[in-house]
């Protein structure tokens, strides 16, 4: 990879939204290394199809992708390829992005950022708009399950730098938000939501 691509930042507790055209590469970067990424893709021409992970996990056969895994729409068509992972390879698919209703559960009494508003709002800087708010994938969210289905929220395994670079398989717009959680430790111990960035990258890889 050439240093010279640059970096984009998605802001702590905010979200940033960018058009990624079929074959196109994009790296995510966990920056300081324990702030989760929240990370939907939406088909360009019909924000009506969007990728799925209750549509994924089947065709994986698992809940967390992996290098060489394919990301698949509410349709079950191919729309990302997880192509480099150096982040400590675990991702989460299960839970829902977190909403003012999950902050008000969690005692939060001031409006919260949170990562749905994110969303929509990262849409509309480019003057888009949908109605639905999928279950993203949660890059570098460490969600633990057990034999018995039991799950606990744990800080990411990552550190410092750790990436992941998909490829896009149809043109897209993808949207990240750096999640705000600040009461659960999923962006690590201390609690503390950082900015994580991406690179554009060009072309298929090798």
């Amino acid at each position: 990879m050439s240093l010279s691509v640059p970096l984009v930042t998605i802001p702590a507790r905010a979200g940033k939204a960018v058009p990624l055209a079929a074959g196109q590469r994009l790296r995510v970067v966990n920056t300081h290394g324990q702030q989760v990424v929240d990370t939907w893709a939406f088909v360009a021409d019909d924000l009506a199809e969007f990728m799925s992970m209750e549509h994924t996990r089947p065709h994986l056969g698992s809940l967390y992708p992996r290098v060489g895994d394919v990301l698949r729409s509410n349709r079950r068509r191919a729309l990302l390829t997880l192509l480099e992972d150096t982040s400590g390879g675990r991702h989460d698919t299960l839970i829902a992005a977190c909403d003012r209703y999950r902050y008000a559960m969690l005692g939060c009494t001031e409006p919260h950022a949170n990562c749905t508003d994110n969303l929509h709002v990262a849409l509309a800087e480019l003057g888009l708009r949908t109605a639905h708010t999928p279950c993203p994938l949660n890059l570098f969210m460490n969600i633990p399950v057990d034999d018995g289905g039991g799950f606990t929220f744990e800080a990411p395994r990552c550190t410092p730098g750790g990436a992941v670079t998909l490829v896009a398989e149809v043109d897209l717009v993808l949207v990240f938000s750096a999640c705000p959680q600040d009461l659960v430790p999923v962006n690590g111990l201390a609690c503390t939501p950082t900015e994580a960035h991406f690179q554009l990258l060009p072309g298929t890889s090798a």
